[in-house]
C-alpha cells in the first residue's frame, strides 16, 4: 500500500505543478497586487512546499519503513488538504464566471485590473483529478500509517 500511496502523490503532485506552472505563466503572481486572482499566493505555495516536504517525508518512509515518518507525512498531509479545500472554494466561483462568460460573452467578469484571474485557465479535468488523487492519497497514507494492508 505504501507504493500505491507514493504512487497516487506522485501522480497528484505532477498535476498540481501543472496547476501551479498555469497560475504561474498567466500572471497569479502580478495578480497578487491588483487582487485579480482569488488565490493568495501564500495559500499557493504553502500547498506546493507542505506537499512536496511531505512527499520527501513518505519517500524516506518507503525507503526506511520507520512509522513515525509515515504519520508524518500524513500530519504534512492534513494542512495540504486544508490549504487545497480552501483554493478550491476560492476557485470554483472563478470557473462559474467562466462558464457564464462562455455561454453569454457579455457576463464576463474581469478582474478589478481589467484582466482575467490566472486561475480561470486551470482545465477542469486537471482540478478534479488533482482532487480526486489527493483524497486517494490522504487515504493510503492514511491506512499504511494505521498498518492497514501491510507493508
Amino acid at each position: 500500500m505504501d507504493i500505491a500511496a507514493l504512487i497516487a502523490w506522485v501522480v497528484t503532485a505532477l498535476g498540481g505543478f501543472y496547476l501551479l506552472g498555469t497560475w504561474i505563466q498567466r500572471g497569479g503572481i502580478r495578480q497578487q497586487q491588483s487582487g485579480t486572482s482569488r488565490l493568495p499566493a501564500p495559500v499557493i505555495f504553502g500547498h506546493f512546499a507542505l506537499a512536496a516536504i511531505g512527499l520527501v517525508v513518505w519517500i524516506i518512509y518507503v525507503a526506511a519503513d520507520k512509522d513515525a515518518l509515515a504519520w508524518t507525512a500524513f500530519g504534512l498531509l492534513l494542512p495540504v488538504a486544508l490549504l487545497g479545500f480552501t483554493m478550491l472554494a476560492r476557485w470554483i466561483p472563478v470557473y462559474q464566471s467562466r462558464s457564464r462568460a462562455q455561454a453569454t460573452p457579455a457576463a464576463t467578469a474581469p478582474g478589478t485590473d481589467g484582466t482575467v484571474p490566472a486561475e480561470r485557465h486551470f482545465p477542469l479535468p486537471v482540478v478534479v483529478a488533482h482532487g480526486l488523487l489527493a483524497v486517494a492519497t490522504l487515504v493510503l497514507v492514511l491506512l499504511t500509517a494505521l498498518g492497514v494492508g501491510g507493508s
